[in-house]
């Protein structure tokens, strides 16, 4: 047996470590390591609950819209207020806005940069991979990170500045948008649609979001598989059988994602189990931090009543981050549980085929930002200029409530006690604290720890590339994850 330390990682938000046991060539056991500690659950303990809205956001830089989202439907529920159908449109407009950014870096910047790597060069893919998403050099990841650039002037005209944008409060957005200002937004969503059909898809985005089977998939595929960078990746899949590689748990998690104005989601929430989709039991959330540097009260805690206080020597402890659990049971959450919750016939169908794994969520993830354009031209349409987009709200002086969103990454909730006028208590769990949750107090596994156990490592290889496309798989945002 060999000991293996990877990490620090690049390509991935934060720090992060990962220590193997490997044996014949193979990961025996693995250790996720989120090695930075942050704080913000206890800079929050005695503010003004209205503070939130500043402190959260700056948890991190890619995914601050939803850490503001969820803030401010903890502070909604606690006030008793509904937001105003334009200030639920403007606010899905800006979470479209950040979690297609989210997904397009991910794919150009993150995960597909690996396939270039010399380990490769004997490929038949490998040139057409380096012509495209090579570091710096890539044409398609150069011509991403322009039109991400001009996507995200969504968020200025919106909140002012991305990232920390402050015009999203509990009772709507502060700031509406003008018949002029609506156009000038068209003309930013246009133009992601047209480099999506043009350079990711080479295929319209209704076509690819109506792609409902895996003959469909294939038979796509099949047309031209170098034609269109999704079908590169898929032909880098098949080739490497990506399919086969870091397997997750059988469950998944989404809360629902884009509520709707009267009710409702444009992607489902609940718990999929491989037949059949259960509505999320909030109360059976809990988290475990036997093996984190953090005090663990004894037993695994609701976030309700939840304890974030160091304790840098504690006996077993390897991480910052404490285990989430769903009824004690291990979970993924993701783009690809957010489409097996909302029932996406392909998704569903390669599920039942392999269950999550590499190739399976970065195809959710690109499925999903062809759906995320569409429903943000679909907002645009909806919003009606100068109509009232938020209301008044009134602060109790006691008070427990939580808020839940959808990030790119995966499930997002903030647990907030309020006493005295003043914050009590305040929990967060981030998409990447399910995903890389360590060990729980049973000794099981997390999501990310069991996934990478049968990854091939060959004989002397420090930086396994495996491994890395298992763990770039799930995108993790590790500054989120230790707050």
């Amino acid at each position: 047996m060999t000991r293996l330390l990877v990490g620090p990682f690049n390509r991935v938000e934060g720090d992060l470590e990962v220590r193997l046991d490997v044996a014949d060539g193979q990961v025996r056991q693995a250790w996720v390591n989120a090695p930075m500690y942050r704080g913000f659950e206890q800079i929050l303990q005695g503010k003004h609950p209205l503070d939130a809205m500043v402190y959260v956001p700056r948890i991190c830089g890619i995914c601050s819209v939803t850490q503001s989202v969820a803030a401010a439907r903890a502070l909604a529920a606690a006030c008793g207020v509904v937001p105003p159908p334009n200030g639920v449109l403007l606010t899905n407009l800006m979470l479209a806005c950040e979690n297609a950014a989210d997904h397009l870096t991910h794919f150009y910047l993150f995960f597909m940069p690996d396939f270039t790597r010399e380990v490769y060069a004997g490929r038949p893919w490998h040139a057409q991979a380096q012509q495209r998403f090579s570091t710096v050099s890539g044409e398609h990841a150069r011509e991403a990170v322009a039109v991400r650039q001009r996507w995200l002037q969504i968020m200025g005209t919106l909140g002012g500045k991305w990232p920390h944008t402050q015009s999203i409060v509990p009772g709507g957005s502060t700031r509406g948008i003008s018949s002029s200002e609506r156009y000038r937004l068209g003309a930013r969503v246009a133009e992601m649609r047209s480099f999506l059909e043009r350079v990711l898809y080479c295929a319209p985005l209704e076509e690819v979001v109506a792609l409902g089977s895996v003959d469909a998939l294939t038979q796509w595929h099949a047309r031209d598989p170098l034609r269109g960078d999704l079908r590169l990746f898929l032909s880098i899949a098949q080739d490497l059988a990506l399919e086969d590689l870091g397997r997750g748990p059988d469950l998944t998690l989404s809360y629902g994602a884009f509520a709707e104005p009267g009710g409702g989601y444009a992607m489902a929430p609940g718990v999929w189990n491989g037949s059949t989709l259960q509505a999320v039991n909030i109360a059976q959330i809990a988290e475990d931090a036997r093996h984190a540097w953090l005090a663990d009260g004894g037993a695994a805690l609701p976030p309700a009543v939840g304890l974030t206080l160091p304790q840098i020597d504690k006996p077993e402890a390897y991480t910052w981050n404490k285990a989430p659990r769903l009824d004690g049971q291990v979970l993924e959450t993701g783009a690809l549980a957010r489409q097996l919750a909302d029932g996406q016939p392909l998704i569903r169908a390669l599920w039942q085929r392999s269950r999550g794994n590499v190739m399976t969520r970065v195809l959710a993830r690109s499925l999903e930002l062809a759906r995320l354009v569409i429903l943000a031209e679909q907002y645009l349409r909806t919003i009606v200029p100068e109509a009232e987009c938020c209301v008044a709200t009134q602060l109790p002086d006691h008070v427990d409530t939580y808020g839940l969103c959808e990030a790119a990454r995966g499930s997002l909730g903030h647990w907030l006690s309020i006493r005295e006028g003043r914050i009590a208590n305040y929990q967060i769990i981030a998409p990447t604290s399910w995903n890389f949750s360590p060990r729980d107090r049973q000794g099981t596994p997390g999501a990310l720890e069991a996934a990478l156990v049968g990854a091939p490592v060959a004989e002397g290889d420090r930086t396994p590339v495996a491994v890395q496309h298992i763990v770039r798989s799930f995108d993790p945002c590790m500054v989120c994850t230790v707050h």
